[in-house]
């Protein structure tokens, strides 16, 4: 079994450690590179998962609940600690709820459990960045529209790819194909970003980061592990949702913590620190799973 846990972990934080040598030896700047990603491949992975023959909405559906009570629950859990040790709830709460779902969630539920998971591992994707774009512009910056939402490329992608579904619309095979070719670059390159990205760690802020770091895979699985306890679900949706609780809080709480000015040098710590931690939740999690 524990062949196995190593054998699913690696190949994704191997990509990290490639990412964290390259920019430590050559400092790249990843502007460009996350801006095409965002915006090219991987809405052209959402848009595939859903637009794909192997997409139904009667299989992910308790997924995509079971993910929205988890990023719920986890700000509810998330509330007293914050209290109890003086933190600002605005600081400490977004990285709990809001996991990474894409750099990391992604590739980690296909390597997993493998293509067939993809349609579960977006849908978790489209509900966390959806709740996190709602809730983090409304609590941090009081000015959510859901037009700005609609306009994003992955969401456009999303409602696209759910639409073709919907209608049972058969897409030509070759249209299909390029847009997997191109969706399958996003995976690895969310990967090789976040390694990049964790040369500008600060540990300066590190006892709000290891609370955060401990706190957020904790009240994840917590929360994923009794709801799949109170219904009755599917063996691979045990999986997804476990694993999608052990998750480390998203790289874009740091982007919405420093556009908002909400304490951005501690909200970056939570999720440096929280991405380092992760090997021992992720593989904790797949034990769990494993040996049930």
């Amino acid at each position: 079994m524990y062949l196995k846990i190593v054998g699913i972990v690696f190949p994704i934080f191997a990509v990290v450690i490639i990412g964290y040598l390259y920019g430590r030896t050559h400092r790249p700047s990843m502007v460009a590179a996350n801006q095409i990603n965002m915006e090219i491949f991987l809405p052209a992975l959402v848009f595939t998962a859903l637009a794909g023959k192997t997409f139904n909405f009667a299989d992910v559906g308790m997924t995509a609940i079971g993910g929205a009570i988890i990023v719920l629950g986890s700000g509810l859990i998330g509330l007293p600690i914050a209290r109890a040790m003086g933190y600002a709830p605005k600081t400490l709460l977004p990285p709990m709820m809001f996991k990474n779902a894409g750099n990391m969630g992604l590739p980690l539920l296909i390597f997993a459990f493998g293509e067939s998971a993809l349609p579960a591992a977006v849908i978790l994707f489209l509900i966390e960045n959806m709740l996190h774009f709602a809730i983090s512009t409304s609590w941090l910056g009081h000015n959510f529209r859901i037009w700005s939402l609609v306009r994003v490329p992955v969401f456009a992608a999303g409602v696209a790819g759910v639409m073709v579904s919907l209608l049972n619309l058969t897409l030509w095979p070759p249209i299909l194909g390029a847009t997997k070719v191109i969706g399958d670059v996003s995976t690895g390159l969310m990967l090789f970003s976040l390694g990049v990205r964790l040369n500008t760690a600060p540990f300066a802020q590190w006892r709000i980061g290891l609370v955060g770091a401990i706190a957020t895979p904790v009240s994840g699985m917590i929360i994923a592990y009794l709801f799949c306890w109170l219904f009755d679900l599917s063996s691979r949706e045990k999986d997804v949702l476990l694993l999608f609780g052990a998750l480390p809080p998203a790289v874009l709480n740091f982007m919405f913590a420093e556009r908002f000015n909400q304490e951005p040098d501690k909200v970056a710590s939570i999720v440096i620190m929280g991405t380092l931690a992760s090997f021992a939740a992720v593989s904790i999690a797949l034990m769990i799973r494993l040996s049930s």
